[in-house]
């Protein structure tokens, strides 16, 4: 009989070893599962928080005007400013010569009509500043942001208002202003 019981043994052996391997095999399967979903979470909050930042980034910055490059823009260049600046830093004057970006040559035409206008409120606004607001790159540019705000104020564009109450770039037909020569003496 020891010997008879012996091959059945043999053959029973075998068999618990595919249960362990089809074990193993969904053990490792939903490992898998469970580190995809892991790494999809963390891409997703990655691009979340990227987005996020990229909103918050849009609405610190200014509004930019996509530009068609089939359709360039049109620079509209101004005759030279020369202003006396405010005096409360003493007698400086500052030299200014800009270009005015419009989105068509047919915007740009009809400026010439709005020119006295706008030529004004830029000068008034450019002898109201103080050297100091114009000396660092950031009083640069808010000064054109101002000057894009004022000169679509000319055109009928009214000022837009953000959530904070601060005044925001309009979209009018004036896109930006470019500053050709700078000069604060």
């Amino acid at each position: 009989m020891c010997i008879r019981d012996s091959p059945p043994a043999a053959a029973e052996a075998p068999a618990p070893a595919p249960k362990r391997s089809k074990k193993l095999l969904i053990l490792l399967i939903a490992g898998v599962v469970v580190v995809a979903l892991l790494a999809a979470a963390v891409v997703g909050l990655l691009l979340m928080k990227k987005s996020q930042s990229a909103d918050a980034d849009a609405e610190e910055a200014p509004a930019v005007a996509t530009v068609d490059l089939n359709k360039p823009p049109t620079f509209v260049p101004m005759d030279p400013f020369v202003v006396n600046l405010a005096p409360a830093e003493g007698e400086r004057y500052l030299q200014v010569v800009m270009a005015l970006r419009v989105a068509d040559a047919k915007t740009g035409e009809n400026l010439k009509a709005f020119m006295p206008e706008i030529r004004h409120q830029i000068n008034l606004l450019l002898s109201s500043k103080l050297p100091s607001e114009l000396s660092t790159m950031e009083g640069r540019e808010a000064l054109a942001e101002e000057i894009v705000r004022r000169t679509n104020g000319v055109l009928g564009t009214p000022p837009a208002k953000t959530g904070d109450g601060k005044s925001a770039a309009p979209a009018g037909p004036i896109q930006a202003v470019l500053f050709n020569s700078f000069i604060i003496q």
